[in-house]
């Protein structure tokens, strides 16, 4: 395949993802993506294109960016990904007991908020009776 064909500008990349050009360059700038340049024109290939995927989903998972770039740099080490693979095992391991110490501090948030809603409905629905009592007099 020609390799321009495999290349994708800034705009491509971006609608493919949906992400900001502003974004891309925010990750180039912190080394997480490397784009050719061809005059002024980044034009990102499949491997930027793949860097981009692990970026976003490292993301919307709640790595940091600076873990996300350890574990893509791990990806040339050269033992078929091995060490790759274990850390982010052990990363997203993290990641899932902090989810979860998150979701009791969560739920005991909640149980509070609807205990409270309860306890504020009964003295207003106490208050009912007692205000039409007094307009009765």
């Amino acid at each position: 395949m020609d390799e321009s064909h495999d290349q994708l500008t800034i705009g491509q990349l971006g609608a493919e993802f949906g992400v900001t050009a502003r974004a891309l360059r925010f990750y180039e700038d912190e080394d997480l993506l490397a784009p050719q340049r061809r005059g002024t024109q980044r034009l990102y290939s499949q491997r930027d294109r793949a860097r981009l995927a692990w970026i976003l989903r490292g993301r919307r998972v709640g790595l940091s960016l600076a873990d996300i770039k350890e574990l893509l740099d791990l990806y040339d080490l050269g033992d078929n990904r091995r060490t790759q693979r274990l850390k982010t095992i052990e990363r997203c391991s993290e990641q899932v007991e902090k989810l979860k110490a998150q979701r009791v501090d969560i739920d005991a948030t909640i149980d509070e908020l609807e205990q409270f809603i309860a306890m504020v409905t009964q003295t207003m629905n106490a208050d009912i009776p007692a205000k039409r009592a007094q307009g009765a007099a």
